[in-house]
Protein backbone atom coordinates (compact mmCIF):
# COMPACT_ATOMS: atom_id res chain seq x y z
CA UNK A 1 0.00 0.00 0.00
CA UNK A 2 2.77 2.45 0.34
CA UNK A 3 4.36 1.79 -2.50
CA UNK A 4 1.58 2.31 -4.35
CA UNK A 5 1.27 5.80 -2.74
CA UNK A 6 4.74 6.34 -3.45
CA UNK A 7 4.19 5.52 -7.01
CA UNK A 8 1.19 7.84 -7.26
CA UNK A 9 3.43 10.46 -5.77
CA UNK A 10 6.31 10.40 -8.16
CA UNK A 11 3.66 10.36 -10.76
CA UNK A 12 2.59 13.96 -9.82
CA UNK A 13 5.61 15.24 -9.02
CA UNK A 14 7.23 14.78 -12.80
CA UNK A 15 3.85 15.71 -14.12
CA UNK A 16 3.96 18.89 -12.66
CA UNK A 17 7.50 18.84 -13.46
CA UNK A 18 6.79 18.48 -17.40
CA UNK A 19 3.97 21.30 -17.07
CA UNK A 20 6.83 24.04 -15.67
CA UNK A 21 8.85 22.97 -18.24
CA UNK A 22 6.60 23.12 -20.88
CA UNK A 23 5.35 27.13 -19.36
CA UNK A 24 8.83 28.11 -19.26
CA UNK A 25 9.21 27.39 -23.30
CA UNK A 26 6.27 28.70 -24.72
CA UNK A 27 6.16 32.69 -25.63
CA UNK A 28 4.66 35.35 -24.09
CA UNK A 29 1.28 36.77 -25.91
CA UNK A 30 2.02 39.31 -28.31
CA UNK A 31 0.20 43.06 -26.35
CA UNK A 32 -2.72 43.96 -28.57
CA UNK A 33 -1.57 46.53 -30.63
CA UNK A 34 -3.09 50.21 -29.73
CA UNK A 35 -4.55 51.98 -32.60
CA UNK A 36 -3.39 55.64 -33.80
CA UNK A 37 -5.64 58.01 -34.27
CA UNK A 38 -5.51 59.58 -38.51
CA UNK A 39 -4.47 62.79 -38.11
CA UNK A 40 -7.61 65.29 -39.57
CA UNK A 41 -6.19 67.54 -42.57
CA UNK A 42 -7.66 71.14 -42.12
CA UNK A 43 -7.65 74.97 -43.58
CA UNK A 44 -8.41 77.91 -42.25
CA UNK A 45 -11.76 79.19 -43.72
CA UNK A 46 -13.14 82.93 -43.63
CA UNK A 47 -16.05 82.82 -41.31
CA UNK A 48 -18.63 85.44 -39.45
CA UNK A 49 -17.52 85.83 -36.01
CA UNK A 50 -21.33 87.26 -35.31
CA UNK A 51 -24.80 87.10 -36.89
CA UNK A 52 -24.85 89.47 -39.61
CA UNK A 53 -27.64 91.27 -41.13
CA UNK A 54 -29.15 91.73 -45.23
CA UNK A 55 -27.49 95.10 -45.90
CA UNK A 56 -25.07 95.36 -42.86
CA UNK A 57 -21.52 96.73 -44.15
CA UNK A 58 -19.17 93.86 -42.73
CA UNK A 59 -16.15 95.35 -40.25
CA UNK A 60 -13.08 93.75 -39.30
CA UNK A 61 -14.29 92.53 -35.96
CA UNK A 62 -17.23 90.97 -38.12
CA UNK A 63 -15.34 87.85 -39.88
CA UNK A 64 -12.27 86.13 -39.41
CA UNK A 65 -10.44 82.35 -39.69
CA UNK A 66 -11.85 79.31 -38.63
CA UNK A 67 -9.83 75.88 -38.87
CA UNK A 68 -11.88 73.75 -40.92
CA UNK A 69 -11.62 70.13 -42.26
CA UNK A 70 -10.68 69.70 -45.92
CA UNK A 71 -13.21 67.17 -46.68
CA UNK A 72 -15.75 69.37 -45.89
CA UNK A 73 -14.75 72.67 -47.03
CA UNK A 74 -16.66 73.27 -50.00
CA UNK A 75 -15.36 75.12 -53.10
CA UNK A 76 -17.96 78.34 -52.13
CA UNK A 77 -15.59 78.90 -48.95
CA UNK A 78 -13.36 82.00 -49.42
CA UNK A 79 -9.89 79.94 -48.04
CA UNK A 80 -7.16 81.79 -46.42
CA UNK A 81 -4.63 79.88 -48.41
CA UNK A 82 -6.01 81.39 -51.16
CA UNK A 83 -6.91 85.12 -50.01
CA UNK A 84 -5.03 85.49 -46.57
CA UNK A 85 -5.99 89.45 -46.84
CA UNK A 86 -9.81 88.35 -47.18
CA UNK A 87 -10.35 90.26 -44.39
CA UNK A 88 -8.79 93.63 -45.41
CA UNK A 89 -10.34 92.71 -48.87
CA UNK A 90 -14.06 92.17 -47.62
CA UNK A 91 -13.71 95.07 -45.10
CA UNK A 92 -16.54 97.36 -46.29
CA UNK A 93 -18.45 94.73 -48.30
CA UNK A 94 -22.51 94.11 -47.68
CA UNK A 95 -24.31 91.44 -47.39
CA UNK A 96 -26.66 90.62 -49.71
CA UNK A 97 -28.25 87.77 -47.43
CA UNK A 98 -27.93 86.80 -43.14
CA UNK A 99 -25.22 85.09 -41.79
CA UNK A 100 -25.23 83.45 -38.55
CA UNK A 101 -21.73 83.52 -35.70
CA UNK A 102 -19.73 80.79 -37.61
CA UNK A 103 -21.07 80.41 -40.71
CA UNK A 104 -18.44 80.26 -43.79
CA UNK A 105 -19.03 83.60 -45.56
CA UNK A 106 -19.57 83.22 -49.19
CA UNK A 107 -18.25 85.92 -52.12
CA UNK A 108 -21.43 85.51 -53.91
CA UNK A 109 -22.94 86.65 -50.76
CA UNK A 110 -21.05 89.83 -50.41
CA UNK A 111 -21.31 93.11 -52.59
CA UNK A 112 -18.50 95.39 -53.21
CA UNK A 113 -20.76 98.55 -53.55
CA UNK A 114 -17.65 101.46 -54.12
CA UNK A 115 -19.10 104.01 -52.86
CA UNK A 116 -22.70 103.56 -54.46
CA UNK A 117 -25.77 102.55 -52.26
CA UNK A 118 -26.75 99.38 -50.88
CA UNK A 119 -30.32 99.07 -52.83
CA UNK A 120 -28.63 99.70 -56.44
CA UNK A 121 -25.83 97.10 -55.24
CA UNK A 122 -28.77 94.74 -54.41
CA UNK A 123 -30.62 95.45 -57.61
CA UNK A 124 -30.53 92.51 -60.22
CA UNK A 125 -29.62 92.95 -63.00
CA UNK A 126 -31.96 94.73 -65.90
CA UNK A 127 -34.72 95.44 -62.45
CA UNK A 128 -35.57 99.05 -60.69
CA UNK A 129 -36.22 99.96 -57.34
CA UNK A 130 -39.10 102.10 -57.56
CA UNK A 131 -41.27 103.75 -54.14
CA UNK A 132 -44.66 104.85 -53.41
CA UNK A 133 -46.86 105.79 -50.91
CA UNK A 134 -49.14 102.99 -49.75
CA UNK A 135 -51.54 103.92 -46.86
CA UNK A 136 -51.05 102.81 -43.51
CA UNK A 137 -53.68 100.23 -43.24
CA UNK A 138 -53.39 99.25 -46.52
CA UNK A 139 -50.11 96.95 -46.00
CA UNK A 140 -51.17 93.77 -44.67
CA UNK A 141 -51.97 95.12 -41.28
CA UNK A 142 -48.05 96.83 -41.13
CA UNK A 143 -46.84 92.86 -41.39
CA UNK A 144 -45.05 93.63 -44.65
CA UNK A 145 -41.37 93.44 -44.23
CA UNK A 146 -38.12 93.80 -46.65
CA UNK A 147 -37.96 90.85 -48.86
CA UNK A 148 -41.85 89.75 -48.76
CA UNK A 149 -43.43 89.18 -51.89
CA UNK A 150 -47.02 90.99 -52.59
CA UNK A 151 -49.27 91.63 -55.00
CA UNK A 152 -50.47 95.91 -55.71
CA UNK A 153 -53.52 96.86 -55.63
CA UNK A 154 -55.29 99.99 -56.81
CA UNK A 155 -58.73 101.17 -55.53
CA UNK A 156 -59.62 104.01 -57.60
CA UNK A 157 -63.19 105.98 -58.89
CA UNK A 158 -64.80 104.74 -61.60
CA UNK A 159 -67.91 106.31 -63.24
CA UNK A 160 -69.34 103.06 -64.12
CA UNK A 161 -69.59 102.41 -60.53
CA UNK A 162 -70.45 105.68 -59.30
CA UNK A 163 -73.99 104.99 -61.13
CA UNK A 164 -74.63 102.26 -58.68
CA UNK A 165 -73.35 104.03 -55.62
CA UNK A 166 -70.23 102.35 -54.85
CA UNK A 167 -68.31 104.56 -57.00
CA UNK A 168 -64.35 102.76 -56.11
CA UNK A 169 -63.28 99.58 -58.01
CA UNK A 170 -60.48 97.88 -56.67
CA UNK A 171 -57.62 95.93 -59.47
CA UNK A 172 -54.40 93.70 -58.93
CA UNK A 173 -51.85 95.95 -61.42
CA UNK A 174 -48.97 93.94 -60.42
CA UNK A 175 -48.46 90.36 -58.41
CA UNK A 176 -45.64 88.48 -57.18
CA UNK A 177 -42.98 91.63 -56.41
CA UNK A 178 -40.60 91.80 -54.00
CA UNK A 179 -40.23 94.59 -51.48
CA UNK A 180 -37.24 95.88 -51.40
CA UNK A 181 -37.58 98.21 -48.18
CA UNK A 182 -40.26 99.72 -46.23
CA UNK A 183 -41.13 102.56 -43.61
CA UNK A 184 -43.45 104.87 -42.86
CA UNK A 185 -43.69 108.91 -43.98
CA UNK A 186 -42.78 111.72 -41.49
CA UNK A 187 -44.56 114.87 -41.82
CA UNK A 188 -43.04 118.16 -40.58
CA UNK A 189 -46.56 120.04 -39.30
CA UNK A 190 -45.93 123.34 -37.73
CA UNK A 191 -42.47 122.59 -36.79
CA UNK A 192 -43.82 119.37 -34.91
CA UNK A 193 -42.32 115.76 -36.91
CA UNK A 194 -44.94 112.98 -36.86
CA UNK A 195 -45.64 110.32 -38.40
CA UNK A 196 -48.52 110.41 -41.50
CA UNK A 197 -50.83 107.94 -42.02
CA UNK A 198 -48.96 106.24 -45.23
CA UNK A 199 -45.83 104.17 -45.36
CA UNK A 200 -43.45 104.31 -48.92
CA UNK A 201 -43.00 100.78 -50.01
CA UNK A 202 -39.61 100.14 -51.95
CA UNK A 203 -40.42 98.08 -55.08
CA UNK A 204 -38.01 95.23 -57.30
CA UNK A 205 -39.42 96.32 -60.63
CA UNK A 206 -38.97 95.80 -64.33
CA UNK A 207 -39.11 98.90 -66.57
CA UNK A 208 -42.70 97.97 -67.39
CA UNK A 209 -43.88 97.31 -63.80
CA UNK A 210 -42.04 100.51 -62.98
CA UNK A 211 -44.03 101.99 -65.81
CA UNK A 212 -47.48 101.03 -64.20
CA UNK A 213 -46.98 101.55 -60.87
CA UNK A 214 -45.96 105.57 -61.08
CA UNK A 215 -49.47 105.55 -63.27
CA UNK A 216 -51.12 103.93 -60.72
CA UNK A 217 -49.72 106.04 -58.32
CA UNK A 218 -51.44 108.86 -59.84
CA UNK A 219 -54.91 107.27 -60.28
CA UNK A 220 -56.05 106.01 -56.95
CA UNK A 221 -54.83 104.64 -53.78
CA UNK A 222 -52.35 101.64 -53.33
CA UNK A 223 -52.81 98.73 -51.21
CA UNK A 224 -50.19 96.17 -50.65
CA UNK A 225 -51.72 92.47 -50.24
CA UNK A 226 -48.82 89.87 -48.74
CA UNK A 227 -48.07 86.89 -50.64
CA UNK A 228 -48.24 83.08 -48.85
CA UNK A 229 -44.54 81.13 -48.82
CA UNK A 230 -45.62 79.00 -50.89
CA UNK A 231 -46.38 80.91 -53.74
CA UNK A 232 -44.01 83.63 -53.38
CA UNK A 233 -40.98 82.25 -54.69
CA UNK A 234 -39.17 84.85 -57.15
CA UNK A 235 -39.95 82.42 -60.41
CA UNK A 236 -43.17 80.78 -58.27
CA UNK A 237 -46.93 81.17 -60.13
CA UNK A 238 -48.14 84.68 -60.22
CA UNK A 239 -51.76 85.90 -61.92
CA UNK A 240 -51.49 85.60 -65.70
CA UNK A 241 -50.86 88.70 -67.87
CA UNK A 242 -54.02 90.07 -69.03
CA UNK A 243 -55.16 91.45 -72.24
CA UNK A 244 -55.16 95.53 -71.46
CA UNK A 245 -58.78 95.20 -73.22
CA UNK A 246 -60.25 93.27 -69.77
CA UNK A 247 -59.03 96.42 -67.12
CA UNK A 248 -60.91 99.87 -67.06
CA UNK A 249 -58.03 100.94 -65.82
CA UNK A 250 -56.22 101.35 -69.37
CA UNK A 251 -58.42 104.13 -69.46
CA UNK A 252 -56.57 105.67 -66.65
CA UNK A 253 -53.12 105.32 -68.01
CA UNK A 254 -52.11 102.14 -66.62
CA UNK A 255 -51.59 99.70 -69.81
CA UNK A 256 -52.02 96.39 -68.43
CA UNK A 257 -51.05 93.95 -64.93
CA UNK A 258 -47.91 92.85 -64.75
CA UNK A 259 -46.26 89.75 -62.96
CA UNK A 260 -42.91 89.11 -62.31
CA UNK A 261 -40.32 88.07 -64.76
Amino acid sequence: MKVARVVVLMIAIGAGGVAYVLSRGRPAPAPTPVPVAKSIETVGVLVARRDIGVGQSLNADDIGWQTWPVASASDGMIREADKPDAIKDFTGAVARGTFTAGEPIREQKLIRTGGSGFLSAILPEGMRAVSAEVAEDKRAGGFVLPNDRVDVLLTRTDPESQKNGTGLVTETILTNVRVLAIGQVIEDKEGQRSVAGKATATLELSPRQSEILASASENGTLSLALRSLADSSPNGPGSPERDASSLNIVRYGVPSVATTR
